[in-house]
């Protein structure tokens, strides 16, 4: 089922972002091991979309904002270490889910991304999410700012989480 996304259409609409962010998750394929997340690159300063991603988008096994990365790379023909010289001064990221800080896939993870993207003084200063972790990460104590869009918790929860197998059907 492919979801219905309508575009934001003011600046700093957090929530409008997060539920165009979540409608991406839903394209991503439900799985047991995966969650489904959804990602939005915004330049903050013009109100315009600069990428997208969900779960499993690309080719490997993607997160959203590795997807959102790996769509701008391919458009702008340049390797990862390159990317933070494209992207407009005031961009955003809005994930659903706060971004992973560990992967036992053994790809980068994508707080890595975004952290190597700050190298040179640029890359993404705010990132809003729909879903905290509950200890501060890694993102806040390299100096971005971590916001929590509240309101959509439980939809993000449970398309995040479909696929999954309950440990009440485990157990049956």
């Amino acid at each position: 089922m492919e979801a219905i996304l309508q575009l934001p259409t003011a600046t700093n609409d957090h929530q409008a972002y997060m539920a165009y962010a979540l409608n991406l998750a839903r394209c991503s394929p439900p799985k047991p091991t995966n969650y489904r997340v959804g990602a939005v690159l915004v330049n903050a300063s013009t109100n315009t979309i600069v990428s997208t991603g969900y779960t499993l988008e690309c080719e490997g096994n993607t997160h959203a904002e590795q997807s959102c990365f790996i769509k701008l790379l391919d458009e702008h023909g340049i390797p990862e270490d390159q990317l933070s010289s494209i992207l407009p001064d005031n961009t955003v990221l809005y994930t659903t889910v706060e971004p992973c800080f560990k992967r036992l896939s053994g790809n980068l993870p994508c707080v890595q991304r975004i952290l190597a993207l700050g190298r040179d003084g640029k890359g993404i200063k705010t990132v809003y999410v729909g879903i905290r972790e509950p200890e501060k990460t890694q993102l806040e104590e390299a100096g971005i700012k971590v916001v929590h869009v509240e309101g959509l918790e439980q939809q993000i929860l449970e398309v995040a989480t479909a696929g999954h197998v309950s440990s009440e059907k485990q157990d049956a």
